[in-house]
């Protein structure tokens, strides 16, 4: 059952989700100014250390764990639509994941509009291999890699999996943490259209741009279509029963077990969207002890 407190939570965010207004900078501004509430009272860690440069115009924040290591590492790669968010927004959930023992690059890939499909994307890939090269920095153990997001993070994350474990040597996850993901993009839009609940026509054309809707179905775009045996590590795969997104990691589940890919689907009650970011929710802190559970038995 859920407190008092909690409760306040849950309704902060719905009536932030209310005044989400139409512009993409007004949903920037808004997101960030709630996720500023969500970063405070961080855990303790070994350090946090801000916008690394992997290259010209693409940085993460890295979260390295106490201890002397090697640590496992994650690439995290947060949510916001693919048009908002950054590794700012989803610092506490970085520092979350490396409190638990796990060198944690948080990363701040190129946003839509401004860089279309597969901008994104070419971000995460090539922050793979840069981690696999420059991990030790920071006392980490390239060879037990996992990727990890949230939202339009959860879809980067597996769709970046797709790509790497679809090409010859390169680096490859061990494990795949996908929360509350978009990883059926058509459906999405079919749904927001009957219901109004899902990922809307207009959101999915900001991010394909001149690729809609000829790449809707590209498993890069919509890693639930033509997933097949190995394209994806072993995942872990959560999401509230109150999410609009539930059906795309029931789906994606579903199509992992079609392809016989290791996978557990964790779906909460009553959490919302975003609930990974709600530090205050109990049902949030169990969440990362089970990622954590999932990650210390893969890599």
């Amino acid at each position: 059952m859920l407190t008092e407190n909690e409760r306040k939570v849950l309704t902060e965010w719905n009536e932030f989700v209310k005044r989400v207004p139409p512009s993409i900078e007004g949903l920037r501004t808004n997101y960030k100014k709630w996720s500023e509430e969500q970063n405070k009272d961080l855990p303790q860690i070994g350090s946090y250390e801000e916008g690394v440069t992997l290259r010209p115009g693409l940085t993460a924040d890295v979260a390295v764990p106490k201890g002397l290591g090697p640590h496992p590492v994650l690439l995290y790669i947060h949510g916001g639509g693919w048009m908002a968010g950054s590794a700012h927004t989803h610092k506490k959930v970085a520092a979350e994941i490396a409190a638990r023992g796990y060198l944690t690059f948080n990363l701040d890939y190129r946003l839509a509009p401004e860089h279309q499909f597969p901008a994104g994307l070419d971000d995460c890939v090539f922050a793979a291999n840069w981690i696999s090269e420059n991990a030790k920095r920071w006392n980490g153990d390239p060879k037990r890699m996992a990727v990890g997001g949230d939202s339009a993070g959860g879809n980067l994350a597996a769709a970046a999996a797709v790509v790497l474990n679809g090409k010859s040597g390169g680096p490859k996850f061990k494990a795949a943490v996908l929360i509350y993901g978009v990883f059926d993009v058509p459906a999405n839009i079919e749904k927001s259209k009957a219901t109004g609940a899902g990922l809307t026509e207009q959101l999915a054309q900001g991010y394909l741009g001149a690729g809609y809707p000829a790449s809707l179905n590209d498993p890069r775009v919509s890693p639930v279509r033509g997933l097949t045996k190995g394209a994806l590590p072993p995942s872990f795969i959560i999401c509230g029963a109150a999410d609009d997104l539930l059906s795309d990691s029931r789906a994606l589940a579903e199509a992992m077990k079609q392809a016989g890919i290791e996978h557990e689907l964790h779906v909460v009650d009553e959490m919302p969207h975003a609930f990974m970011q709600m530090g205050a929710l109990s049902d949030c802190r169990k969440g990362f002890s089970l990622i954590s559970d999932f990650l210390a038995r893969h890599i």
